[in-house]
């Protein structure tokens, strides 16, 4: 019974982790979910996750509870850290002992303050994985231990693959966002476009001038307002501004004989 629940559990965070196209959608909560169901699913003691934002420009930390969102915000913060090393290299940082006290290549020598802080928090080991599909690495799955051995291979192959199905509900979610974005440019671009077709049509209508005239006074006049030329051009439509068509410039006088 306990294995057939284990299997349920599993089961139920596949899907839950696949799930990222709800319209509530929280990356944060998305990242707490996935550090949470890695605590109930593997011998750990908690869960921590760094995640690239879509511009690569910063990074977003949580964690399966306070302390394991705290730690990795410091890391973060900090410039150091596990999970900041595997994001970087896209590679696994398996089973590193953090009270080892050896001063070159130690836990101490390449994080001089994640490591002290993670052991006063009684974290003992910490594997580390990547947040990584074909290539592309947008974030690292830390898992704390509170005992010196080295995550087991199997429950470490199961951290892989909940951290990959993350990547791919995250990277789908970014991608149906971006084509959304884009669709709204381009209908926002398409109903300007048609506007302001209408409004020069109505100011060639209203001042007897060309289309090729009506655009270049509207164009004036939306300058000389200091306004969007699709808001005047809407105005126009709707009968709320007309711009004033400017005067013709008198003829020049003839010139009398003496």
């Amino acid at each position: 019974m306990p294995e057939q629940a284990r299997e349920e559990r599993l089961a139920a965070a596949f899907v839950e982790l696949a799930d990222t196209l709800v319209e509530d959608f929280d990356i944060i909560s998305f990242l707490q979910l996935l550090a949470t169901r890695c605590v109930d699913l593997l011998d750990v003691a908690a869960a921590g996750v760094i995640l690239s934002t879509p511009e690569g420009g910063s990074l977003e930390a949580s964690g399966s509870d306070e302390h394991s969102g705290r730690l990795e915000q410091l890391g973060v913060e900090w410039g150091e850290g596990p999970g900041l090393d595997c994001f970087r290299s896209g590679r696994v940082v398996d089973g590193t002992l953090l009270a080892n006290g050896s001063p070159r290549g130690s836990p101490y020598a390449r994080w001089p303050r994640f490591a002290p802080h993670a052991l006063r928090t009684g974290f003992v080991s910490v594997t580390a994985t990547p947040l990584r599909l074909r290539g592309l690495t947008i974030g690292a799955l830390s898992l704390f231990r509170e005992d010196p051995e080295p995550l087991p291979g199997a429950q470490l192959g199961l951290a892989q693959a909940l951290a990959r199905l993350a990547t791919i509900g995250i990277l789908q979610r970014r991608a149906v966002h971006r084509q959304s974005v884009v669709v709204g440019q381009l209908e926002t671009a398409l109903r300007s476009r048609v506007v302001i077709e209408q409004a020069k049509g109505a100011l060639s209508h209203r001042h007897r001038i060309s289309v090729d005239e009506a655009f270049t006074l509207l164009r004036q006049y939306a300058r000389s307002q200091r306004r969007r030329l699709t808001a005047v051009a809407e105005e126009v439509v709707d009968g709320t501004a007309d711009p004033p068509f400017p005067p013709s410039p008198p003829l020049p006088r003839a010139r009398t004989a003496d």
